[in-house]
């Protein structure tokens, strides 16, 4: 062959590798790839081997997944020091193969499979990686490549709030079973609150009679009616220590930890419900249902009696007991301290103390708890207001006001989880209001894809990692739950692992839109919110209301109409850039958008007098 036919050759070769790249739709993006040519086709002769008792789990729930996506059923087997025979996917733990505890080498040759890591973890993100290798489509071939992979954060957190709305044990394990296909490692179960407490302490069985109900309602949060004298307190649930031992177990063997929330000193109305004591009014209150309370109700713990800190002791104690993970998060947060400046105990215990404020008196409280939690051998994490009034020695601070109280945290030499609302709080809208569920403020796919959880200027190494919120206030079912994780889930899970220079919003799209055929596979709901316009009303130099539009992503067209009718592709065209005059009476405008002359986005109605008051 000579040196023009050789290029050629080399030429067709690297397309045909750029075109096979294509297919590789792998979240969050690997660290390494390497694309090789040909394919691995699976078969019923295709067997799973191991070569460590411990990835005996492993292997069978690689079969069980790989026979829910494509019908085949594997065979599992002990490699007993064997060589792997072709046509089989090893995995094989070797404490050489990657220095990263959650690192893998994943490599794909047309007849063979192996997954290698130096620890049990490494290789089930692995097999993760693989897993979405194989297409949904029924299509057996897996192509050859190979995957040098490790984590950027070692914290990659979704955060469930249970307490607002009750969700069972089935659903959780249905989100850890979610969760770790996009390799996030640690569920935080908020777990009490004003609305609710849901988990069961034996010493305190009021705090489940009681506390775990409320009575009924539906409607908008802070919009509904308070507790009726009389009224059945029906609505509800809670764990048993059972269930939350199962559930760690559970959670466990797919290499996530748990992490448990209990609310204090603020966000307690459900406990103060259980335990009238534990309030500085000692007034008899109701388990909030959603109606206003904050400054009315006294939902925070009395930080002047010690009985306050007993029954802090025994809810930690059978905690601890019962989640082996190292962190147990306190709260700390929006603790109205209205109440406490009335409170002759806490007057007292400030004055005792040499407390200067209420701010103070709360640092008070929190030290208080870290001593409690070290004394079982559990570190203390709270939200980002635990820094007001002084830093508890060890804490550790999860920041949800935006990045400064991370980054004040950091500085300061504490360690971080990064959850700021501005990019990681998953009840807020990811669409137009106009044809979204309602909730508050905004945060779309690309605003998380943006998340950068070490930000300049501080020692990184003191930052964990960051986590995802859903806060269920506007969540009251699971199915709805799954419709704001995902996709914004994904985005969140390539921040966290990815390496930053790895990152590209284009290419993170195209995956994604291959990723919700696999959550049709397996009826996981998820928002298509990003196909549809963006709406951004303005007004002109004369103070009259004007429209641009634009999209989250590239290559879609926006069609609208202002004369009532649905919009399609024969409808005006918007321009980008395009300032859009509204015809005299007209009163509503809608748009939809297209791709390859297709629908893609929803239509958007939205009456003119409502977007004007969207105006700033």
């Amino acid at each position: 062959m000579n040196l023009k036919r050789l290029s050629a050759s080399l030429f067709a070769i690297s397309i045909a590798i750029l075109l096979n790249a294509q297919n590789i739709t792998i979240i969050p993006q690997p660290k390494k790839v390497i694309f090789n040519k040909g394919n691995f086709a699976l078969s019923g002769k295709t067997v799973i081997s191991y070569n460590d008792p411990q990835l005996k789990f492993l292997a069978d729930y690689t079969s069980t997944t790989i026979k829910s996506l494509n019908k085949l059923k594997l065979i599992v087997k002990n490699q007993n020091g064997t060589q792997p025979k072709i046509q089989s996917i090893n995995l094989i733990l070797d404490v050489k193969a990657n220095r990263a505890k959650e690192g893998y080498l994943l490599n794909v040759t047309s007849s063979v499979i192996s997954i290698k890591g130096a620890t049990s973890q490494g290789i089930f993100y692995g097999v993760q990686s693989l897993l979405q290798l194989i297409p949904v489509n029924g299509d057996s071939k897996i192509q050859a490549v190979e995957i040098q992979d490790e984590p950027r954060f070692a914290w990659r957190g979704l955060l469930l709030d249970v307490s607002r709305h009750f969700f069972t044990i089935d659903e959780v394990k249905r989100l850890i079973d979610e969760m770790v296909v996009y390799k996030f490692n640690l569920l935080h179960l908020h777990l009490t609150d004003d609305q609710g407490w849901r988990i069961e302490i034996k010493k305190l069985p009021e705090l489940t009679k009681v506390g775990a109900w409320r009575v009924p309602r539906t409607g908008l949060w802070w919009d509904r009616e308070p507790p009726q004298n009389g009224e059945a307190a029906t609505y509800g649930g809670f764990y048993t220590q059972e269930q939350i031992k199962d559930l760690v177990k559970y959670a466990t063997q797919r290499h996530v930890d748990i992490l448990p929330e209990i609310e204090a000193p603020g966000h307690s109305l459900a406990a103060i419900a259980s335990y009238s004591y534990l309030s500085s009014s000692k007034t008899g209150y109701k388990v909030n249902p959603g109606s206003k309370f904050y400054t009315i109700d006294d939902n925070s713990l009395c930080a002047g009696k010690e009985s306050t800190f007993e029954f802090l002791d025994i809810v930690l104690t059978e905690i601890a007991e019962l989640f082996p993970f190292e962190y147990i998060h306190i709260g700390g947060d929006e603790c109205y301290k209205g109440f406490w400046k009335k409170c002759e105990d806490c007057q007292k215990r400030m004055k005792d103390n040499g407390l200067k404020d209420e701010n103070e008196l709360q640092s008070y409280f929190i030290k208080r708890l870290e001593k409690i939690l070290q004394q079982k051998g559990k570190k203390l994490m709270g939200w980002d207001e635990i820094l007001e009034g002084g830093l508890a020695p060890n804490a550790t601070v999860m920041s949800w006001r935006g990045m400064d109280g991370g980054i004040a945290a950091a500085k300061a030499n504490h360690h971080v989880v990064m959850s700021p609302n501005t990019y990681a709080y998953l009840d807020l809208y990811q669409g137009d209001p106009a044809i979204e569920p309602p909730t508050y403020s905004m945060l779309r796919l690309n605003t998380v894809y943006n998340f950068e959880p070490a930000p300049p200027g501080i020692d990184s190494s003191f930052i964990l990692g960051g986590q995802g919120n859903l806060w269920s206030e506007s969540v009251p079912t699971f199915r709805h739950a799954e419709y704001m994780f995902w996709p914004r889930s994904f985005a969140l899970a390539e921040v966290l692992w990815t390496p930053k220079s790895g990152k590209n919003w284009n290419d993170f799209i195209r995956r994604t839109e291959c990723h919700l055929s696999r959550l049709d596979n397996s009826d996981i709901n998820y928002a298509r919110s990003f196909y549809d316009a963006i709406l951004t009303p303005l007004k002109d130099e004369k103070g009259i209301l004007t429209i641009k539009l634009n999209t989250e992503i590239e290559g879609l067209l926006c069609y609208y109409t202002f004369d009532n009718t649905n919009p399609d592709h024969h409808s005006h065209l918007y321009k980008k850039g395009e300032v859009l005059t509204i015809p005299k009476d007209a009163d509503t405008f809608r748009v939809i958008t297209y791709r390859n002359g297709k629908p893609v986005g929803r239509i958007m109605t939205v009456p003119l007098v409502e977007l004007a008051k969207r105006v700033n």
